[in-house]
């Protein structure tokens, strides 16, 4: 999953279906894309990246998600595996 996609269109304040209109895309591809089940073509990405004024690096940071509750949550480090603890 692209958290920083999503990150970066609520920061703009730009919605999913205007960055697919301007993209030439269709909004289930991108959200496929952002979900991490597509992977995009160099020129997307670049595209992508341009719209949203961000590096392509950091869009494009993947994270692994668990689902809670039915809501994606990222797998981030626990307290413990932060600061070393067994």
């Amino acid at each position: 999953m692209y958290l920083n996609i999503k990150l970066q269109t609520f920061r703009l304040g730009i919605r999913q279906n205007d960055i697919a209109r301007a993209l030439g895309i269709d909004e289930s591809v991108l959200s496929k894309i952002i979900h991490g089940y597509r992977e995009p073509s160099k020129t997307l990405r670049e595209q992508l990246a341009g719209l949203l004024k961000a590096e392509e690096s950091w869009l494009f940071e993947k994270y692994e998600c668990a689902v809670r509750n039915g809501t994606a949550l990222p797998n981030l480090p626990t307290r413990e595996e932060k600061e070393g603890i067994s």
